[in-house]
């Protein structure tokens, strides 16, 4: 079974994120083993980037603002293909302050959800929300529509 790993740099501190955050992990967990891990903030990206680049495992994806925009389906075909290739996929989300150079330049690839900025903790809600919903896209599911 594949593995997702959702890197994040932070804590929620609302508890509805959380529990929105939760609910998406537990059904995407029929589809792939899911760890979330939380690192602690820095003072700045730089001091958060080796931290970050140790918890990465399999194909890592960034989230960028500078990154590639990708509809649901063409995600879901990107978690395809590593599913395929037997790899395990790291998301990484960077604190509030963004993500150091070395991080982006390192990841396999950097995806942008939009040219907007959202709340870091909601971010970790959309992209959770995404996988789960590329997963019911390569199963067939009608979650989709």
């Amino acid at each position: 079974m594949q593995k997702i790993y959702f890197v994040v740099v932070g804590k929620i501190k609302e508890a509805f994120y959380r529990d929105a955050v939760a609910e998406y992990t537990k059904r995407l967990s029929r589809f792939a083993r899911v760890e979330i891990k939380e690192l602690a903030e820095g003072a700045s990206p730089e001091a958060e980037k080796e931290d970050i680049l140790r918890a990465c495992k399999g194909y890592t994806i960034a989230l960028a603002v500078e990154g590639e925009k990708l509809s649901s389906e063409a995600l879901a075909a990107k978690i395809k293909k590593c599913a395929d290739g037997g790899k395990d996929i790291t998301f990484i989300i960077g604190s509030s302050c963004g993500l150091a150079d070395e991080v982006k330049q390192k990841a396999d690839y950097r995806l942008s959800f939009s040219d907007m900025t959202f709340p870091h903790q909601l971010m970790r809600v959309i992209l959770a929300e995404q996988v789960y919903r590329a997963f019911m896209i390569n199963a067939g599911a009608a979650y989709h529509k």
